[in-house]
Parts: structure tokens; sequence; C-alpha cells
């Protein structure tokens, strides 16, 4: 009897852990005596961009309107400057004025029914300033008024008015008005009060001269407010009342 031999496989247990053989990745380095050698994982460097400048432009345009606002404020600290030593130095006040008299030449109703007025007028104007001279230029208008009807005008005459100089004038106004009957039978009728209102109105261009400068010209604007007991012609007309205000316009 032929004896066979068998062979005997080790077994292989599957449930059995695995090794606990250390891992070396593929293609990793290794040691002399056969261990891997650990390497430091990979930095990966990401440039960081700087922010981009501003517009060129728009700072141009900042330092514009910074230079613009600075200029500006200098000016008017100069401007305020000087006209506040002028102030100082000048002393500047406003003439003064005064109706003298009223007088009426003519007021009368024509045959078409416009009014015709005729008055006289004597002012005084008083340029109380020490070191201030001014020039009553071309153009100057004086006008009486009954409430919203212009009764006549005339114009002032132009001179020099020296420092603290009193100046006589003498104006005759002359006008024609629309709607005649009617305003003339309010002035009878307002007459017989013994009080008629009645607005005189300055319109006067002058220049002022400081010292030997000659300044840009500017308007002297009026109004003086009167009661006057009548409007009877060739007669001399008493003031009852007046009241009389001025200012300058640039």
């Amino acid at each position: 009897m032929t004896d066979h031999q068998q062979r005997i496989h080790p077994v292989v247990d599957v449930e059995a852990p695995a090794p606990s053989t250390p891992l070396v990745p593929h293609g990793s380095a290794t040691s002399e005596k056969g261990s891997p050698i650990q390497q430091r994982p990979l930095q990966r460097t990401i440039p960081v961009r700087p922010p981009p400048p501003p517009p060129r432009k728009r700072s141009c345009c900042c330092k514009c309107i910074c230079w613009t606002v600075s200029l500006i404020v200098v000016l008017l600290i100069i401007l305020g400057a000087t006209i506040g030593i002028l102030y100082l130095v000048f002393r500047p006040q406003l003439p003064k004025y005064s109706i003298d008299s009223l007088r009426i030449s003519d007021l009368r109703l024509n045959f078409d029914m416009t009014l015709y007025a005729k008055f006289d007028v004597k002012i005084t104007a008083n340029n109380p300033n020490k070191k201030i001279g001014i020039y009553y230029e071309k153009g100057g208008r004086l006008s009486v008024w009954y409430t919203n009807s212009k009764l006549c005008e005339g114009s002032l005459p132009k001179f020099y008015q020296g420092h603290q100089n009193i100046t006589k004038l003498e104006v005759v106004l002359t006008g024609q008005t629309q709607s005649g009957s009617t305003l003339m039978s309010a002035l009878q009728e307002q007459q017989q009060t013994g009080q008629i209102p009645l607005d005189l109105k300055v319109h006067a261009p002058v220049a002022v001269k400081l010292g030997k400068l000659k300044m840009r010209k500017v308007k002297i604007l009026g109004e003086c407010k009167l009661v006057v007991d009548s409007l009877s012609a060739n007669n001399i007309i008493s003031i009852k009342a007046s009241n009389c205000k001025f200012r300058l316009k640039l």
C-alpha cells in the first residue's frame, strides 16, 4: 500500500487583526536601516495682492476743492479785516436829509382827464462824515406819491458834497397821471380832513470818496412819509408830520 503524503497548509485566520506595520507611502524615502523618513507636509504660499490705489482723478478733485475752499476762506478773512480797518479809520455815517418846504405850483385836471401836477421841493442834505466825501452822480430821481399813484417826478442835481457839509437843494417836480378825475376827487375829499398823506421817494446814485480814493457807485434809497394840510396851488403847504428813512444799496 502506497503511502500518500498529505500536505497540510496553514489556515489563515480571516478575522485576525492586520499586522501593525507602519505604512510607508509609495515613493517615500527610506533611511539606511530601511525605516521611512517622516516628511513635513508641503506648505502652499498664497500671494497677497495689495489693495488697488484710489483713482487718481478723484484725489486731484479733492485737492482742488480743498485749495479752492481754503482760498475763499483766506479772501473772506482779508476782506473782513480790510472792512474793519476802514470802518475804524473813517467811521462812515449815512447822510441825513430833511424836507424844508413843499409848494404846489400847479394842480389841475386836463381835457384828456389826466391830472397835471407841479411841485417845488426844498431839501437839506447833510454829510456828517469827517473823512468821507459824497459824489451825487447823474440819474438821481425824486418823486411824490399819493397812495399808489405817482403825482410828479424830478431830477436831482449832480454835485459833490464835501466833509461835514450841508447843502440846500431846490427840485422842481412835474407829472401827468391817468384816471385824473378819480384821483382829483380822492384828493379833494382827503383835503377836507386837513391831513393829506404823501410819500416822497428818493433814488440817488452816489460814489463815496475815502480820503483820495473814489469808490464804486452805490445807491441811496429813501422814503419820507409826509402829512400836509392842503394841496391848494400857489400856497405854501404846511408839513404836519415827516418820517424819513434812508439806506444804501450796493
